[in-house]
């Protein structure tokens, strides 16, 4: 029988993964560069691709969709009876009794619950995607049900509505006038900038300028007691940060609880860059930043090793550091700095917490040319970040009492300290986010050089106090203990 002559002209039928990879390359050439519908159309496409696993779901939500149903007749009829789904623990949303109390808000508030809950869940167990891309489309869709809540609107907030009537709309116009200040601050504030300055409220610890050039000041703190002890402690900030977050008022004071235990305390106060400051790199912010200021220390004190404390990307850099200096003096006992501490710190950028939905080829890559023009990264930029990884808290919460109660923003130092942004240079940043976070080369064993040293934290010999905090979003605390692997 004669062979089949094969036919090359024929049509080839993509599967279900080349489609989604397709989708992904054509979102990430500039249609999507952070990613928002890219993930949620690979997840729509992977249920479509896989019906047994869809009619498993759509049965679940039949199932809560006939409790709810249950549960809002119950209601109606004036039965008793308990919500099928509950809010989550910190969700203040609806914590007002009237949500609870009212019939009618109940189901209200029900509904949006298993919306919410039934697309979250959906989205975190779909078929054939990467748990990052899970994340990722859990994550935007989460921002998109935060912003359709009903509290966020004043039709279906039944507070709002009776503080309208309670004031005779007073609220309203108030809520108004606020519209209008954030309007023209372009931020939801989340307190009043007029409410604090920066030496007499804030920072007030005094302190004097002791050692300058192009990358930052460092501040000195001269001890209160009558004895000091003969080592220096030096503090090394944030750069995308004010250092007064450590001095923010006497009673929140880790400078001045210092001081006053007798330590001799540096702290370092970073430059904002400016446009001319572009081809600043993360090199120069460990060498000339935290190296110098470790040298101004020493030099004023004249002892031959100090404490060294690294807070938040601080850390980053004092941990980098902390293994070029390893490296370059050898013994351990040369190396400047006897001793240190880690607060929040990460150096293990595998997991680094809801941050990583904006961090991929593509977004980096559309950051870095944004980032080009301007010569560096608006601190306004990454504050808008932070604060939608938390929408909720750090967002609606002031846009419901801000423009339907007519509340002013409450005076709160740690948020005007969050409001009061810096900018990060060009090259520092795109290095920064290239290498730490997209390809993790700094727990990576000399997978990095820095001032001519290959970098190492296996070779650090001093001994580490880290510290870690529960509930930080941006470094969580398992991944902060990786450096004591």
């Amino acid at each position: 029988m004669p062979r089949q002559k094969e036919n090359h002209n024929a049509p080839v039928v993509a599967s279900p993964t080349a489609t989604l990879k397709a989708l992904h390359d054509v979102a990430e050439a500039g249609i999507d560069p952070l990613g928002m519908a890219a993930p949620l159309g690979h997840a729509q496409i992977a249920w479509m691709t896989h019906p047994l696993e869809l009619a498993e779901l759509g049965a679940r939500f039949s199932g809560d969709l006939m409790a709810f149903t249950w549960h809002a007749w119950n209601r109606a009829l004036g039965l008793p009876g308990e919500d099928p789904i509950l809010p989550h623990a910190d969700d203040t949303r609806f914590s007002d009794p009237v949500w609870k109390d009212s019939a009618t808000w109940d189901i209200v508030k029900e509904w949006y619950l298993l919306l919410t809950r039934n697309v979250q869940d959906a989205l975190y167990d779909t078929p054939a995607l990467s748990g990052k891309e899970r994340r990722r489309a859990a994550f935007w869709w989460r921002k998109w049900l935060n912003a359709m809540a009903p509290t966020n609107f004043l039709l279906t907030n039944p507070v709002a509505m009776a503080k309208a009537a309670e004031t005779n709309g007073e609220s309203l116009v108030r809520g108004m006038h606020n519209f209008l200040e954030d309007l023209r601050a372009g931020t939801v504030r989340m307190t009043r900038p007029e409410d604090f300055t920066v030496g007499k409220n804030l920072a007030t610890t005094p302190g004097a300028v002791v050692f300058r050039n192009r990358l930052l000041e460092v501040i000195h703190y001269a001890p209160t007691t009558p004895q000091v002890h003969a080592m220096p402690i030096v503090i090394v900030t944030p750069w995308i940060n004010k250092f007064y977050i450590l001095d923010l008022n006497p009673k929140k004071s880790l400078v001045k609880y210092l001081r006053d235990q007798g330590f001799s305390v540096f702290i370092t106060s970073w430059k904002n860059p400016t446009p001319e400051m572009r081809d600043v790199t993360f090199e120069d912010y460990i060498i000339e930043g935290v190296g110098e200021a470790i040298e101004a220390a020493r030099g004023l004190t004249g002892v031959k090793q100090v404490h060294a404390v690294g807070y938040c990307i601080g850390g980053t850099a004092l941990s980098t550091w902390m293994a070029w200096a390893n490296r370059k003096y050898g013994e351990p006992e040369k190396v400047p700095v006897a001793h240190w501490t880690l607060l929040t710190t990460l150096v293990d950028f595998h997991k680094p917490g809801d941050i990583e939905v904006f961090i991929d080829e593509g977004s980096v890559r559309w950051l870095t040319q944004a980032m080009q023009s301007k010569g560096f990264l608006d601190g306004k930029e990454m504050a808008s970040a932070f604060r939608l990884l938390r929408s909720n808290s750090l967002i609606w919460q002031y846009v419901v009492h801000g423009y339907l109660y007519g509340e002013a923003p409450p005076p709160f130092d740690v948020l005007y300290w969050n409001m009061d942004t810096t900018r990060m240079p060009f090259a520092m940043h795109e290095w920064y986010l290239r290498e730490l976070y997209l390809h993790n080369n700094l727990i990576k064993g000399d997978a990095l050089t820095v001032g001519g040293q290959p970098i190492d934290l296996g070779r650090i010999r001093q001994p580490l106090y880290a510290v870690s905090a529960e509930d930080d979003h941006i470094a969580p605390w398992r991944q902060c203990f990786r450096i004591c692997n």
